[in-house]
């Protein structure tokens, strides 16, 4: 085990099989006795971990409120094992729900709100979908951070270069400056490819549950017409949209995460 943020240690969990076996890191804080407050649960974003500000923070949100809270790393990420390339939506995805599945085990998760963060936005509305089908896991919200649903497709595909769709074709994958670290973003044929199977942005997105949107207008990733899209797609759930004005993409700044921080208490206390 190792400590990853909060005071918490995170323990590693398998998932996948044969050559697609990796062990995922997973940090559990578990609710205070009786407390009957909905489950936090962070996505991060692309290349982010749960080491990071707003992850850490909701983190000590679910300790002052005696609710639990659940991090993790996907593959490639973090402390997490697996290879970063290999990664696709269907495989963080995979790794979410058994995430969730261990949770319900050993913290006794029966309902949870999905903060999800850029990337991690996309995989709260997937995760959604496929618990819908179990049952057996009721969502009380929805926080999205500057969601990037289909930005495989809707973002990346349309704006290659030649240079970019040569490198996908020869290499299986390009390279791109963030200014968010030293290293490139690396974006490969299989994860834009795999992307396409994912969509969500294709009709009604039903959650059944209320939905806080929160975008900043400043953002140079996810423009904010972006989100404004996938509130369209929300027809039919309680969607809430705040723009934050000069917010960017991370929305890592104090005023930002106390939005997030007081969305996701006021569904985690939803009855």
């Amino acid at each position: 085990m190792t400590a990853n943020g909060n005071g918490t240690e995170a323990q590693f969990i398998p998932v996948g099989a044969d050559d697609a076996a990796r062990q995922i890191a997973v940090a559990l804080q578990p609710a205070a006795a009786g407390n009957t407050l909905a489950h936090l649960v962070w996505l991060g974003g692309y290349r982010s971990d749960m080491s990071g500000t707003k992850a850490v923070e909701l983190a000590a949100l679910a300790a002052r409120l005696g609710t639990a809270c659940i991090r993790f790393d996907y593959s490639g990420h973090g402390v997490s094992g697996g290879a970063f390339v290999d990664g696709t939506i269907s495989r963080w995805l995979e790794e979410a729900l058994a995430v969730i599945d261990h949770a319900a085990k050993a913290l006794g998760t029966r309902r949870v709100v999905l903060v999800g963060s850029s990337m991690g936005g996309w995989i709260a509305l997937r995760a959604v979908a496929e618990l819908a089908k179990r049952k057996n896991i009721a969502i009380a919200g929805l926080v999205l951070i500057a969601p990037a649903p289909d930005f495989t497709s809707e973002l990346i595909e349309p704006n290659l270069t030649e240079a970019e769709r040569t490198a996908l074709a020869e290499r299986g994958q390009f390279e791109e400056p963030t200014p968010y670290g030293p290293d490139p973003n690396v974006y490969t044929l299989k994860l834009i490819e795999d992307g396409r199977e994912n969509r969500v942005l294709t009709g009604v997105i039903e959650t059944g549950c209320p939905v806080h949107i929160l975008q900043g207008m400043a953002d140079p990733d996810v423009p904010y017409a972006h989100a404004v899209r996938l509130m369209e797609h929300l027809s039919g759930d309680d969607v809430v949209l705040t723009m934050i004005r000069d917010g960017d993409h991370r929305l890592s700044r104090p005023q930002d995460i106390a939005k997030i921080l007081e969305t996701a208490e006021g569904f985690a206390r939803l009855a």
